[in-house]
Order: C-alpha cells, then structure tokens, then sequence
C-alpha cells in the first residue's frame, strides 16, 4: 500500500464532513496531531441542521445503516457508541407505496420480511425474496472484506480468489436483470433495485455489486439517531475533541500552500497559515483540486441530484411510516429523464421521511416534520434553477403528494424550505449534486479517483468522490482508508 511520505505527526484535515471527522478519530487513536478547518460554525458537512420555526431539519441523509462502522470509527480511540448515540431501529425500515394503491412493508428481519412478501405478492416471490436476502449478504460479506474496506492502488490489486468468486457471482452483470433473477413482482423489483439511484445510475445500467447498497438498506438494519442524522457527526466531533483534535469553526480554507511536490500549509480567507505534515481534503473532489491550484486530470461523470423539500406541518398521517417510498407508474423512463434528457420525472417516485414520528423532540408539540426527496438532474445534465423554480417544483411535490393520499398537506404547511441544485452547487457541490461522483466501471473500486493527490506525497483526499464510494457507511470507511495512507496501517 502506498502512504504519504516525510514527516507526519500534524495533520491538518479540511472540512469537518463525515469523512474528515472518521480521519481525524483514526489519526487521534494512532497519536497523531490533528487540526480540523470548518467553514460551518458545527461539524457535520452535508449532515447539517436546518431549525426553522421550532422544527429541526436534517439537511443530508436521511437514512442510516451499518452503526457497526460508528461503533469501529469511535472504537479507534477507545469510545463506546452507546455513550454518544442513541441509536434507535426503525420498524420497518421503509414503507413502499405502489401506484396499485398496495403497500409493502420493508422488515430487517428476514422470516417477517418473507411473510410480508407473500401477504403481499404471494408464496412464490417470498422464496426468491429469501433467495435474494441471502445472495445480497454473501456479495456484502465478500466485496466488504476484500474490495471496499482496503485501499487499493490499481486493478491489479483486485487480482484474486476473491474476484473470481464476485464475477462467478455474477458481480459485474447489470443490477436489475441480476435482482430480477430472483422477484419477478414489479413491486419487489423497484423495491430492491432502486438504490442503484445512490450509486447514481440507473438499474439497468449500474453493476450488480451495487446490490450491497440493497442488503444494507432492506436486510441489516435501519437506524435513526435520536436528535436526527446531525447528531452522528456531533459525536464523531465531540470524541475527537475529547481526544485532542483541535476544531477550528467558522473559517474557511482559502487555498493549500504548496512547495515542490509536498503541501507545506493551509491558508484561510483572513490570511491565517496553519502549518501541516500532512493535509486531507474533504471537499468535493472539484473543491479540493482548486484549493490546490490543479484541476483533475480525467472528464468525471456525476451522479443526479435531487430538489428537497423541508416542512414543518400541522398535519400527521396514520398510514406511513419513518421512510416511505412512493413509487410512480413510471420507471425505466424516470431514469431516463434525469440521468439522460436532463428532465424531472414526469411521474415521479419519491421519497417521504417523517422523522418526528420516532423523535417528536424534532417538532413542536403537536406538529410534524417532513423531508420530501425527489431526484432531479444535475447541472451537467439538466438546467439552473432559481428561486422561482424550485418553488415551482416545490408546489408540484405538494400536488404529488395530495394526489397520493396526504390529504390536504399543503393547506397544513407552517413552515418550508426547498433546495434546488443550484443550491447544492453554491454549498460546494460540483455538478449541483450531493450524490458526487457516479459509480460507472470506469468510476468503481481502483478506477474511481485515488485518495493520494497525484504527483504530491502529502495530500490526501476523503468523502464520497474518493474510494470507496457514496454513503454514510461508505464515508466512513473513506475517513479509515484515508488514515491508514498516512500512518501505515
């Protein structure tokens, strides 16, 4: 494995998102200095806090798996998860809504997930479901341990047994027809397949190894930290601030002082230089090759973006659940309209959190909260929206919403808020997209962009643009994966 070279003892990580936070509790454990630069006045990046109007809004994901790679991250410097999070588990894990006016509950535990299958769409396609179950943890257990959780210089470092066994597996054929192998109902199929989405293509298009992104979501376990996602990375921050990591908020890093082929210092808007051994970037990929005056050397292709609706109701439903997925007739031509013709869905699917049905402190009394995601081209692909058009979008969703059974939610609205790719571009996100970087082939495993800078021997990339990919848990192993370039091991 490669490793930056020279001196290491400070680290200086800019931005304190998941990744930079996973990086710095590493490093602290392995007695490293370590400095972290946030431009936010709190840690989180995108898993930030919106309070509006009394309502507490989490504005990145809102669906979190794997707490055992929290538990491994606050293990690094001998901190137990229990004493940070409350992590409470979400039954069931997704509620999906079908345009036939059926609902399929999503259980984590995989004999009350087949009796709802077969309730549902019958006997036979709880066989396949349990088939599927089983194929999705096998490819987990294999890619986790030999693919995802290790740093992987070049393709040669795939060379093995295990490969083999993943393309033996079927790995490298196309997600939908491999999930279609085993549900034949269409409701099963959308159900088990649309995390493609998180990978930022289509199913038909994105590999079969993306199934694991199904087993975490619909086999491992869903959870939900009391005080919302935002309180993850309040943590993460709060044990490394136990252990010596020293947070700088509310400044921003204006450009990475280099000399030769080695990072010498961070520079903040207001002049301030912060010497380092070593710096980790956790902006989007785009952002940090400008900090360091280069561009990167190879056309990237990203993944859609999505319009995000925050609301504060007077309004609750009894016949949803935490996440419900609200499915169009619409599908393979959905995918088309966002990833290639640059247009929103015309019958869009969608996701709907409720998060104050598990944690009413994230509401007034009385009151709901509301976090309505509906994918949307990014600026790549489709056009710039302002502010007229993202209301506009905005009062589309709510008519959606009306017409699939929330009866009369825009007339309960206290309080909303929307953001618009255009947004997300003026956070730091390239492509106006918080899903960065796609995973095609060409973007997977050793082929997506390194985690060492090309032609630096201290400069270090982590988050979602860099390997292993997109998602809390595949952040956090970024954050792990990050550390060890740096200390060895």
């Amino acid at each position: 494995m490669r490793r930056v070279t020279g001196p290491a003892e400070h680290v200086v990580i800019v931005g304190a998102g998941l990744g930079g936070l996973a990086c710095a509790l590493r490093l602290a454990g392995a007695g490293r200095r370590v400095t972290v630069i946030e431009k936010s006045e709190s840690p989180g990046g995108k898993a930030g806090r919106l309070s509006l109007g009394g309502y507490e809004f989490d504005t990145g994901p809102t669906v979190l798996t794997a707490p055992e790679l929290i538990a491994e991250t606050l293990g690094a410097v001998g901190e137990k998860l229990e004493d940070w999070l409350d992590l409470i588990p979400l039954g069931p894990a997704y509620r999906g809504h079908f345009p036939d006016g059926s609902t399929l509950d999503v259980h984590t535990d995989t004999a009350a997930m087949a009796a709802e299958v077969s309730r549902v769409c019958g006997p036979r396609e709880a066989d396949g479901y349990l088939r599927f179950a089983e194929y999705a943890q096998r490819m987990y257990e294999l890619e986790l341990r030999h693919f995802i959780d290790r740093n992987l210089d070049g393709p040669r470092d795939l060379v093995s047994l295990s490969l083999l066994k993943l393309i033996g597996m079927g790995g490298f054929r196309k997600l939908g027809p491999v999930v279609g192998d085993f549900l034949k109902d269409p409701r099963t199929r959308r159900l088990f397949s649309f995390q493609s989405l998180y990978a930022g293509l289509a199913p038909a298009d994105a590999l079969a190894i993306y199934s694991v992104i199904s087993y975490l979501d619909c086999v491992s376990g869903v959870y939900f930290p009391r005080g919302g996602i935002h309180a993850l990375p309040r943590a993460l921050a709060g044990a490394a601030e136990k252990h010596g990591v020293e947070f700088v908020y509310g400044q921003t890093v204006s450009k990475v002082e280099l000399a030769g082929d080695r990072a010498r210092a961070v520079i903040t808007s207001d002049g301030t230089r912060i010497p380092a051994d070593v710096v980790v970037l956790n902006p989007d990929l785009a952002s940090s090759y400008q900090l360091l005056g280069r561009r990167a050397t190879r056309q990237l292709r990203y993944s859609p973006s999505c319009v995000v609706l925050h609301v504060g109701s007077r309004a609750s439903y009894s016949g949803i659940a935490h996440h419900n997925l609200h499915f169009g007739k619409a599908w393979d031509e959905t995918f088309d309209q966002i990833i290639k013709r640059g247009e929103v869905m015309s019958d869009p699917s969608l996701l709907v959190s409720n998060p104050s049905r598990t944690d009413p402190t994230l509401a007034p009394t009385g009151r709901q909260a509301y976090y309505v995601l509906a994918p949307v081209p990014n600026l790549r692909v489709g056009p710039a929206w302002d502010g007229l058009a993202g209301r506009r979008y905005a009062a589309e969703l709510v008519a959606t919403l009306e017409a699939r059974g929330y009866l009369d939610f825009g007339a309960e609205i206290e309080v909303s808020h929307v953001v618009t790719p255009s947004d997300w571009a003026r956070e730091g996100c390239e492509a106006g997209t918080p899903f960065s970087l796609a995973h095609t082939f060409g973007q997977t495993g050793p082929f997506r962009p390194a985690n060492l800078a090309s032609g630096l021997a201290n400069v270090v990339f982590v988050g979602a643009g860099t390997q292993p990919g997109v998602g809390v848990p595949m952040v956090l192993i970024s954050g792990r994966l990050a550390a060890e370039r740096i200390t060895g091991s």
